[in-house]
């Protein structure tokens, strides 16, 4: 493993969220809350378990969760109060979910960074599953071991759904990972972390539609695996870290005490195919990293900090451990590169204002793009925000990984390459290339991941085309449906439905001509 350790973020510090207005808010730690240790999400069981075959249920559930002294706050959770049980996966199996919802609404279940068919599977807002209904999925893993997440995706909703904690984590392992020498004892030496921030209102409470703000929200209090103020009790030298960026808005600028090196060694959807140590790391909202840091240097009643700028995010306090020496190898992890077919243009895919996809907001019954099935194509992303006022933006593909190819023409950053990936952050005015391929069929969505972004309509769609079925059509959701089924919910008429978003995209749906030139070119306009 090179010697080489990078010591800044890679990104333009000019273009970090806290450098615009747009709502900017500093954490800050409430009065009276006391240290609490890291809540590691238990591993969610399986209903059962026969050969290559395992069944689980995954329950959207309400319930109360003690963030802060005083009351409890009301939260949305997986089989959880707030977020969910660890669900583990491993490449081959056969998977089959039963979606349950037990909340007083619909809302949806978005395997993110999971390759699996879309719609259906998928989970997006053409899936939803109402009130007191279950939904039966199934799908098989082929990919490598990753942190991949569930959330909820009901446009234009989804972000009030993940604030409200409907989130977990997904965990594929395979037989390359087993492997590795690397920490991989979950809850001792291998520990999610969950990277949101939230605001707390009255009694404690969450209260969305009043913190609402389209250009995202930043929450004022971090909230790290449901805990305000965690820490760690280290008992091993060595620790893996899975870095979710869990948050609506924020990114995360992170560091340890004494720019501690970090050995980053996994991004979004797979191992890095060589580690890279860093000082600092900056994590996207849906972004996935993993890192082994090595407290040897530290003594027994140390502690040892990871902050978010010059926020104190978590403590990691050192117990006695015994002497590892083990050696993180030189290649951890070969991707699959395929050719890019000679015959398809590059796509132009460009993010614009904070609500527009090639200058065109989100409809859920508009297919903007098609792809062949297996068909590897070259996409250009770009942000066309100006450089004075705009703000980075995290591009984020459903159901396929891809490869970062260059970022203006030049090497991607150093933690980029040679890794699967599904969300990329784009600078204003910069231009990402990647190499995008699907495995699977059906509709899926690209979208900024900031996600009051995409509930307002930074968000499209394309088709990906089985040459053996090319005619195929599928069920969408649409706007007015959607409005429907919420204003029955919630006993009020449709005229009185608030969902954030709406006012950009609102009833436009309805009568707007959803054919374009050619569904199958490069671009569109």
């Amino acid at each position: 493993m090179s010697d080489k350790v990078y010591t800044d973020y890679f990104y333009n510090s000019e273009d970090f969220d806290k450098n615009h207005g747009m709502g900017y808010q500093d954490l800050h730690m409430p009065e009276g809350v006391e240290a609490q240790p890291l809540i590691v999400p238990p591993v969610l069981e399986p209903d059962k378990q026969e050969g290559n075959d395992v069944w689980f249920t995954i329950e959207s559930q309400e319930g109360e969760f003690q963030f802060l002294p005083g009351k409890k706050t009301h939260t949305w959770g997986y089989n959880f109060p707030v977020l969910g049980k660890t669900m583990v996966l491993k490449t081959g199996q056969h998977v089959h979910v039963t979606l349950k919802n037990s909340l007083p609404e619909l809302t949806t279940y978005h395997w993110h960074g999971m390759e699996v068919p879309g719609p259906g599977a998928d989970g997006a807002c053409h899936s939803p599953v109402y009130p007191g209904e279950e939904k039966h999925i199934d799908f098989t893993v082929d990919q490598p071991a990753a942190l991949t997440w569930l959330h909820a995706h009901p446009c234009p909703s989804t972000a009030e759904h993940v604030w409200m904690g409907l989130a977990m984590g997904v965990v594929i392992t395979d037989d390359n990972e087993a492997k590795l020498p690397i920490p991989k004892t979950y809850g001792k030496d291998e520990f999610p972390i969950i990277l949101q921030d939230r605001i707390f209102h009255e009694d404690n409470q969450f209260n969305y539609k009043a913190d609402y703000n389209p250009m995202g929200i930043f929450g004022e209090v971090p909230v790290i695996n449901a805990v305000v103020k965690p820490y760690v009790d280290v008992t091993t030298q060595k620790v893996r870290l899975l870095f979710l960026g869990g948050s609506n808005r924020r990114e995360w600028r992170l560091h340890f005490t004494d720019d501690l090196v970090m050995t980053q060694i996994a991004g979004d959807d797979s191992f890095l195919e060589h580690p890279v140590k860093a000082t600092k790391l900056l994590i996207a909202p849906g972004e996935r990293q993993q890192v082994v840091v090595d407290f040897g240097n530290y003594q027994e009643g140390d502690v040892v900090n990871l902050y978010t700028d010059d926020f104190k995010l978590v403590e990691f306090r050192i117990h006695k451990y015994e002497k590892d020496d083990s050696v993180i190898p030189d290649t951890l992890f070969t991707p699959h590169d395929p050719e890019v077919n000679p015959e398809a243009e590059v796509r132009k895919v460009t993010m614009d204002n904070h609500n527009m996809i090639n200058n065109r907001l989100f409809a859920m019954d508009r297919i903007d793009m098609k792809q062949t099935l297996m068909s590897t194509e070259y996409w250009d992303v770009t942000n066309t925000n100006d450089k004075a006022n705009g703000m980075l933006h995290p591009f984020h593909i459903h159901g396929a990984h891809f490869l970062v190819v260059s970022r203006d023409g030049k090497e991607p950053y150093p933690n980029e390459r040679n890794v699967y990936k599904d969300t990329v952050d784009v600078a204003p005015q910069e231009t990402v290339r990647l190499k995008v391929y699907f495995q699977n069929a059906g509709i899926f969505m690209y979208h900024c991941h900031i996600i009051e972004h995409e509930d307002a309509g930074m968000m499209a769609q394309i088709q990906i085309v089985d040459p053996k079925e090319p005619d195929k059509k599928y069920d969408l959701m649409d706007m007015e449906t959607l409005t429907k089924a919420f204003a029955e919910e919630r006993g009020i008429p449709m005229d009185e439905v608030w969902c954030p978003g709406m006012d950009t995209e609102g009833m436009e749906t309805k009568g707007v001509d959803h054919t374009m030139d050619s569904l199958s070119g490069a671009s569109h306009h």
